[in-house]
């Protein structure tokens, strides 16, 4: 529903009143909010109730009349604060968003854009109106889609059609219709019925001469408790409004203020409704409790029927649709996923620049308060991260559910790029299950220069991020090793064992592997709860010797020993903290929580095939190859940066001992084993309360709380069978590829060491004695990641730090 400006009488200058009008055309047509104060002659300094204004909010939201209002009616109040936060699990309300079923259109051709405007020609608004009218008489989603390219045409803001679509047309309708949805939940939950209660009230506006200069809408007014009352699906209150709010305070005393989110309020919004209590207070001479805050978690779900042919549908971890060339697009088709994980990584900004004005711009339209939490900059895609699949099966696909953190500060810091994170989970996805398990390692050795990688495995991203991986631990370990930046470098310095006077270096092997992943498999799915990595280190020779360098070639195993054992304690811990939360890893996890659900793909295939059945050991990673901006990387450039940083060093430090000093440089990656820990119903419900909720509610709503922390959960999954997806349009259905019947083998087997005899190099190589992930806590193992050997089995074999010593100075 469109909303129109109304222009106020005493506007008197030409040019205002000429804005005006071509102000409130642009909101007709371009479905833009509804604008809540119109530009005056002077501020607004007084505030009255307009006559008139509100209906009974029970009669308003579907409800009978109530002959009177209940005495539980209202909200509570928190006896020791001004909020009150309702610790009850998060509860769904639902509105319609029928314009998110067109989200496959495409930009309009030529002949699209003749007939979009061949109604009315040269009337932009008529034109609307008049495809609207068919639209509607003949419900063909054709006719409906003319109507939403004559909108786009009718813009005037020069957007490209997905622009204005996602952030202009759906963006309207959201408005419109999720407040609504918001409102009835909550006048149903706490009862604002009986003639107590009105809905949609309207404060006027005055100038200092007694011109109406604006409106402040409230969502709801109690006539007895005289309390004006706020609803913000986002728990975000704007400037403007809190403004507004003040002048109403100091106009009509007998009045106080309610807010209601359906989200956890930030730091700053709980600030802003404190800050108003202090200047409310000080207006009514230190009177308490005039205004408040109520926080009862919601999530909003959106009604939208898929209609074939006009509906996107992403290619992300859906398998039907992984069997063409990479440069297949998604769009209006019949294969692929759907759900607010999609539309959320669709809508981001590419870039930081683009992040901004994003959030600049859906802040300024966002009147209100619908957005989810952050806008579209509030989702960290760094640490996005496959958290749950399920739903497998053949001709079923896959659902799948994604965790992430929220921006801390998405007005000025939004987040961006979920895209570009979406795919490389999906490809990491796909690549573990076509690639055999010999095949994934990497390998950074100066002794074994032609052997960096598989070269299959070396053209997909999943490889790339393993190999970069590994040099970027390189790094970390070189500036974690300084004895001027951490306590415990300088124990392993002081401590190790010396050759004349001068403390040997650690030439030690290293590799990241996992801690003991927590999952649950439970309804057909699994949840990965925690999937931490750890450094593990083993001393090893290495012949490649720098000239000019200085070795301790003479060490007894106690000494090496020794060395790797201080390693262990005193500096891998700095790298190891790096690695499980630092951003230059986050790829890293992402892969690797993907490694874990590809495992679980594979035995659940093993047992009865799935979608995913001819994926499977293909050998054939090409839908998967390297994206852009990343087409052009190759092993080879790695490996020659890596030697370039043993020639050249990477962090330069002063060793003194012995009375001399020393200038000290320094210059892999391995899964190939998975341990268990047992999680049992009882510990996964203690520990992960409403998980199992919030991941099935992440597939509907784009802001799905997990209690009140402040994570997110955003989901999708298939929309052809099963999801009431509409047959209209023309749909060219992409057919499911055939299955043999014959299962693929229970599970992968340890990856042996790049280039040996097939037999394990211990320690980092050996498969978990159990052969799988964790148990459910029943008698019976899961038998999540048999083997998780295959799993990312980066660094096989030889990856190892090398350290070396330049001679500076000699003092005497």
């Amino acid at each position: 529903m469109n909303h129109t400006l109304r222009i106020p009488s005493r506007w008197r200058l030409a040019a205002r009143f000429t804005a005006a009008v071509g102000l409130a055309a642009a909101v007709t047509v371009t479905g833009l909010p509804a604008v809540e104060t119109a530009q005056a002659a002077g501020p607004p300094v007084t505030a009255k109730m307009k006559p008139g204004s509100g209906k009974r909010c029970d009669t308003r939201n579907g409800l009978p009349a109530a002959d009177k209002t209940p005495a539980n009616s209202g909200f509570p109040d928190d006896p020791a604060g001004m909020i009150h936060k309702d610790r009850a699990l998060p509860k769904n309300f639902e509105f319609d968003l029928p314009g998110q079923a067109y989200d496959g259109l495409t930009t309009p051709t030529a002949a699209e854009k003749t007939k979009a405007l061949s109604q009315v020609p040269g009337d932009p608004t008529k034109n609307v109106a008049a495809w609207k009218k068919i639209a509607d008489a003949s419900g063909k989603p054709a006719d409906r889609a003319m109507e939403i390219y004559a909108r786009y045409f009718a813009n005037k803001e020069n957007l490209t059609f997905k622009h204005w679509f996602d952030k202009r047309y759906i963006r309207n309708q959201v408005n419109n219709h999720k407040g609504s949805g918001y409102e009835r939940q909550l006048v149903r939950d706490y009862k604002l019925i009986g003639p107590d209660w009105l809905c949609e009230v309207t404060v006027e506006l005055f100038d200092k001469d007694g011109n109406k200069v604006g409106e402040r809408r409230y969502d709801a007014y109690n006539k007895v408790k005289k309390e004006f009352n706020e609803f913000k699906s986002n728990s975000k209150l704007t400037t403007k409004q809190l403004a507004n709010d003040r002048i109403v305070a100091r106009s009509m005393p007998d009045n106080t203020f309610r807010y209601t989110g359906a989200k956890k309020f930030t730091s700053g919004q709980a600030k802003h409704i404190a800050d108003l209590e202090k200047d409310v207070r000080e207006m009514r001479n230190g009177k308490t409790g005039q205004v408040r805050g109520n926080q009862r978690m919601y999530n909003p779900v959106p009604k939208t029927t898929p209609i074939r042919g006009y509906s996107d549908h992403q290619r992300w971890f859906a398998p039907a649709c992984q069997t063409g060339p990479q440069q297949l697009a998604a769009g209006a088709n019949t294969c692929g996923t759907r759900g607010p994980a999609n539309e959320r990584a669709l809508s981001s900004g590419k870039s930081p620049e683009e992040a901004k004005r994003f959030q600049r711009d859906a802040n300024r339209l966002d009147t209100r308060g619908t957005l989810p939490r952050g806008g579209p900059g509030g989702v960290d895609f760094t640490t996005l991260e496959l958290r749950y699949v399920g739903g497998l099966g053949k001709g079923k696909g896959m659902s799948y559910s994604m965790k992430a953190d929220q921006m801390p500060d998405p007005d000025n810091n939004p987040g961006f790029g979920g895209e570009v994170r979406m795919q490389l989970s999906s490809d990491a996805l796909f690549t573990w299950l076509a690639l055999t398990p010999e095949k994934f390692w990497v390998n950074l050795n100066p002794d074994e220069p032609d052997r960096v990688m598989d070269a299959k495995f070396g053209k997909t991203d999943a490889g790339r991020v393993l190999l970069e991986a590994d040099l970027e631990m390189k790094h970390d370990f070189s500036e974690a090793v300084n004895p001027d930046k951490h306590p415990g470098a300088k124990r392993y310095w002081d401590t190790a064992p010396r050759r004349d006077g001068i403390p040997c270096f650690p030439g030690v092997r290293m590799w990241i592997e996992p801690k003991p992943t927590q999952v649950r498999e439970e309804d057909g799915g699994i949840y990965i709860l925690d999937a931490p990595l750890k450094v593990s280190t083993q001393w090893l020779d290495v012949e490649h010797t720098e000239p000019g360098s200085t070795e301790c070639k003479d060490l007894s195993d106690a000494e090496k020993k020794a060395i790797e054992q201080s390693i262990a304690t005193n500096v891998m811990p700095v790298v190891e903290e790096r690695i499980n939360t630092d951003r230059d890893y986050a790829d890293l996890r992402a892969v690797y929580t993907a490694r874990v659900a590809a495992e679980y793909i594979r035995q659940q295939d093993a047992k009865t095939p799935t979608d995913f059945h001819k994926i499977i050991n293909s050998d054939d990673a090409t839908p998967w190859s390297l994206r852009a901006p990343h087409q052009d990387w190759t092993r080879e450039q790695v490996w020659n940066r890596y030697m370039d940083s043993i020639k050249k060093g990477i962090e330069w430090f002063e060793l003194e001992y012995g009375g001399k000093v020393y200038n000290q440089g320094v210059g892999g990656v391995d899964f190939s084993k998975q341990p268990k820990r047992n999680i049992s119903k009882a510990q996964f419900n203690t520990e992960n309360r409403d998980l199992d909720n919030t991941t099935t509610n992440s597939r509907k709503s784009d802001d799905a709380s997990y209690r009140d922390l402040d994570t997110l959960y955003l989901g999708a999954g298939p929309a052809g069978s099963g999801s009431d997806e509409d047959p209209g349009g023309d749909p060219t259905p992409t057919p499911t590829p055939s299955d043999t019947g014959k299962p693929t083998d229970p599970s992968s087997s340890p990856a042996p060491d790049p280039g040996d005899d097939g037999t394990p190099t211990p320690p980092g190589n050996k498969p978990d004695p159990d052969g799988d992930l964790a148990d459910t806590g029943s008698d019976t193992p899961v038998g999540l990641i048999a083997g998780i050997a295959a799993a990312l089995a980066a660094a096989g074999g030889t990856l190892m730090w090398w350290m070396r010593r330049r001679r500076a100075t000699a003092q005497e």
